[in-house]
C-alpha cells in the first residue's frame, strides 16, 4: 500500500506543479511553442513521470511501460479522443498496476 500511495503522489507532482505551463502546451501538436517540436516536450513529460516511477520501483521495465503508456495517453488526450478524466483515469490504472505487480 506504501508505494502505491507514493506512485500516486508522484503522480500529481509530475502531472501538475512539475509539468508546468511549458510542457502542458508545448506537448500538443496543436498547440506547440515555437521552435521546440512537440514531441520533445511531449517526451519530457514522459520521461519525468516514468523517472518518477523508476525512482519508487526500481523496475527499468515499469520505467520502459511507463513512458510508453503515458505518452500514447497524453498524445490521445491532446487529440482530444478523450477528456482529462480518462486521461487520469488510465494513469491512476497504472500506478495501481505498479504498485500490484
Amino acid at each position: 500500500m506504501g508505494k502505491l500511495i507514493l506512485l500516486l503522489a508522484g503522480h500529481m507532482l509530475c502531472d501538475y506543479p512539475l509539468q508546468g505551463d511549458f510542457l502542458a502546451k508545448g506537448k500538443n501538436r496543436h498547440t506547440p511553442v515555437p521552435g521546440v517540436p512537440w514531441w520533445h516536450c511531449l517526451t519530457a513529460h514522459a520521461m519525468i513521470q516514468a523517472g518518477m516511477v523508476y525512482l519508487i520501483t526500481g523496475s527499468v521495465w515499469f520505467f520502459v511501460a511507463e513512458l510508453a503508456i503515458h505518452w500514447i495517453t497524453d498524445f490521445g488526450k491532446c487529440e482530444k479522443w478523450f477528456g482529462i478524466n480518462v486521461d487520469q483515469g488510465i494513469h491512476v490504472a497504472c500506478k495501481i498496476a505498479w504498485a500490484i505487480l
